[in-house]
């Protein structure tokens, strides 16, 4: 394996900033579909329930593959592993372009998640192999940056191709920078060997442990508000099929000599609390980016392209406080500024809970800016935390549970988003009108100045009318309150994290010698 090192040649460094391209690729298709959701429905006649699904079936895949990759990685090798996975991302980007039904677009973006999915922890591992310590600073601000920016710009990129093309672009803009990609590190980077003795040592059983457990989970978790959890046969089952998979794949993983998915690591204190971190950062980095177009699109009324435009404001905080974010981690505790980045993030958060149905692009700018700041302050430190402790040898292993934490909390917090607010909703939409009867003076007087505006407009039956504009506004007032809610939640995450910053150990100096 190649030596860790800070003067690497000009063709490596090409094959790995082509590894980090594909990684954005990955991360951003998590989300790019996100502000053109309601195009896809329509172009696939889907509902919007269903139509969520685009969404969801790639992070049930992609957080499948994730943990996985750190056995690929060592029987093929990374350049192996990670053109393999490019390539089988790029055609089954293609083949979500191509797709004529809900069905089939499901198929292939769980398809694309999967495979593409293996690029994601590859780089990560890379990083702390390749570089020694006095690069890797740098390079994680890189790798930081890249893993947070490409969903919070995913809606903003997706919401724009939407508007001047389609929404098959979302798809399509993947193949030539795939077939770049794979091109380039294939041709310029090569850092290990593949070990083909693990060939015989390969768990099925495991693989399939692990994708029932975590596939079923996910389907709970997305599904069971709408279907009033346990209640439905079908979550029952699909709960009952996590729990038992779980427990097998588990005690599968602590009992075998050579486990697919190493969890020894979690043995390691920092490790586990950075990646309880990196869990936290994924309910309020996939989270925001999912709440927030959704109260644009359904109270503000906005297009995928205002959406973009709006969500575009956290993705340049982060761009433009990553050099900053860089410098403070050679000077500062990273303790410390792990703890401060909790706290800016989830203030952030607090301050966008005072959404009102008027929130418009500078009502939303400093609540978001503060979020993209503070991206930087928790990524780059939590990065060293959990990985810059571990033996070489743990790595890849390790990257890929770390990484699999992140994405596992972005989907935990997409399906507590949904929960939450479906419930939250329907008990504002009951107070809300309870205030709006026949017996209160503002109602009756508001309904009465509605009639006679549609009266003079001539609207046909103006007082049916004037009923259904009521009855909308109460519905905005209810989701901007329900969505003022999840955020309140979410903040609430990260303040009741920030106190196990004092539990973490000072990261180690990384050995620096060949690995």
């Amino acid at each position: 394996m190649t030596a860790a090192t800070d003067r690497l040649t000009w063709r490596q460094w090409v094959g790995f900033m082509a590894m980090v391209l594909g990684m954005f690729m990955a991360i951003l298709d998590i989300q790019i579909v996100s502000a053109s959701i309601s195009d896809i429905q329509a172009g696939l006649a889907a509902s919007p329930d269903e139509a969520s699904w685009v969404q969801t079936s790639y992070l049930i895949a992609e957080i499948v593959m994730i943990p996985l990759s750190g056995w690929l990685s060592r029987l093929l090798s990374t350049r192996v592993l990670f053109v393999a996975s490019a390539l089988g991302f790029t055609l089954f980007s293609l083949a979500c372009a191509g797709a004529s039904s809900l069905s089939e677009m499901v198929m292939f973006r769980a398809a694309q998640g999967f495979i593409g999915g293996a690029m994601i922890p590859t780089v990560f591992a890379t990083t702390f192999l390749l570089f020694s310590d006095e690069k890797r600073t740098q390079m994680s601000v890189l790798i930081g940056l890249t893993a947070t920016m490409a969903p919070t710009i995913g809606p903003t990129l997706g919401g724009w191709l939407t508007d001047q093309y389609s929404w098959h672009w979302l798809f399509l803009i993947n193949v030539p920078v795939g077939a770049l990609v794979a091109g380039a590190v294939w041709t310029c980077l090569d850092i290990d060997k593949p070990d083909w003795s693990l060939r015989g040592s390969f768990d099925l059983i495991g693989l399939i442990l692990m994708a029932l457990f975590l596939g079923s989970l996910q389907y709970v978790l997305e599904e069971g508000e709408r279907w009033d959890w346990f209640q439905d046969e079908t979550i029952a089952w699909a709960g009952a099929v996590s729990a038992v998979a779980a427990v097998l794949f588990f005690w599968r993983m602590l009992v075998r000599r050579d486990p697919l998915v190493e969890l020894r690591a979690f043995a390691n204190a920092n490790f586990a609390f950075g990646s309880l971190f990196s869990f936290v950062l994924g309910i309020g980095l996939y989270g925001s980016v999912y709440l927030v177009p959704l109260f644009l699109g359904r109270v503000r009324g906005y297009d995928s392209l205002q959406i973009g435009e709006t969500m575009f404001v956290t993705g340049a905080a982060m761009f433009l406080s990553a050099p900053i974010a860089g410098q403070l981690a050679r000077v500062m505790d990273l303790r410390v500024m792990l703890a401060i980045g909790l706290l800016l993030f989830g203030g952030g958060l607090w301050w966008m809970a005072e959404l009102t149905v008027d929130s418009a692009f500078w009502e939303l700018f400093g609540p978001q800016a503060l979020r993209g700041a503070s991206m930087m302050l928790i990524m780059l430190p939590v990065n060293q935390v959990a990985l810059g402790r571990l033996p070489p040898d743990a790595l890849k292993n390790a990257s890929g549970l770390y990484n699999l934490m992140r994405n596992l909390g972005g989907a935990v917090g997409l399906a507590m988003i949904n929960t939450v607010a479906t419930s939250r909703l329907a008990m504002h939409t009951l107070h809300l009108q309870e205030q709006v009867t026949w017996s209160r003076a503002a109602a009756t007087q508001a309904l009465g100045n509605m009639t006679h505006m549609l009266t003079a407009a001539k609207s046909g039956d103006a007082h049916l009318a004037a009923l259904k504009q009521v009855a909308m506004m109460v519905q905005r007032q209810a989701l901007t309150l329900s969505y003022n809610d999840v955020l309140l939640l979410m903040a609430g995450c990260f303040f009741v994290a920030l106190p196990l910053t004092l539990l973490l150990a000072k990261p180690a100096e990384a050995a620096t010698g060949a690995h």
